[in-house]
């Protein structure tokens, strides 16, 4: 086993969530490593412009939206990438929703919406390439977990909730299908600036906080994610299967910083 274990050439990648922030930027870098991806989420116009921008790196890309409460289209994405590849060697999912409100003030739909996506979503993508990835003998899955998995972000319960879940469901997955050669994986992101939090993070309290808890003493550049799919993706990472991989600055090792 060596450095070139790490290469992607010859996989098939589907991301899902992979049109937009860390989905997108993980979906560019496996491409960059050699593989062929299907970047898909719910809207048209995004997935048709990463996949061009997929292409354009000269890999294969497929346009096919997807929607991880809707087993259906699930299956037709699965459909669809075998039709042209004839396998999916990786699994990314990515997609995932929160938002901020007191806890006594959650109601069930807002509980409900949340883990629908980000816990019941990963299981049912999970679910749909999983089989195919047993009966091949052969897959890599990769979830989205949280710091939110470990510790607690205030006035965020349902997407705590749903990210210590997604956790447990990563290594059940794993310990249910490793004899089946396939290894099933998460990334545990800090803090990573995007367009959509950036409002919550840039000179708020709760930004300030997070920077003090983060020995790196900055936010996460998107791209720097990339290279723990990559490896998690990789034959690199093939005796690596149940854990949570935090790329977070120092965040969860953090006690005391000054």
């Amino acid at each position: 086993m060596g450095y070139a274990d790490l290469e992607l050439k010859g996989k098939v990648a589907v991301v899902i969530g992979g049109t937009s922030g860390i989905g997108r930027v993980i979906a560019l870098g496996l491409a960059q490593a050699g593989a062929d991806v299907v970047p898909t989420s719910r809207r048209k116009e995004m997935v048709e412009e990463t996949s061009r921008e997929i292409a354009a790196m000269g890999r294969h890309s497929l346009s096919v939206t997807s929607d991880v409460s809707n087993r259906a289209s699930l299956e037709s994405l699965l459909s669809a990438a075998l039709e042209v590849f004839g396998k999916v060697d990786i699994l990314v999912n990515t997609a995932g929703r929160t938002k901020r409100t007191p806890l006594l003030e959650v109601d069930e739909k807002e509980w409900n919406d949340i883990l629908e996506t980000n816990l019941t979503g990963a299981f049912r993508a999970a679910q749909v390439f999983g089989r195919h990835m047993v009966e091949r003998r052969y897959g890599r899955i990769i979830h989205i977990a949280s710091l939110g998995t470990f510790v607690a972000l205030t006035e965020v319960a349902a997407y705590n909730a749903s990210k210590a879940a997604l956790a447990a469901l990563t290594r059940t997955m794993a310990v249910e299908w490793a004899r089946f050669g396939v290894c099933v994986n998460a990334i545990a992101p800090g803090v990573f600036r995007t367009d959509l939090n950036k409002a919550l993070l840039d000179g708020t309290p709760r930004g300030q906080e997070f920077l003090m808890r983060t020995p790196m003493q900055r936010f996460g550049k998107l791209e720097e994610l990339a290279g723990a799919a990559i490896f998690l993706a990789s034959d690199a990472a093939s005796y690596v299967t149940g854990t949570v991989l935090a790329v977070d600055g120092g965040f969860l090792a953090s006690g005391v910083n000054q």
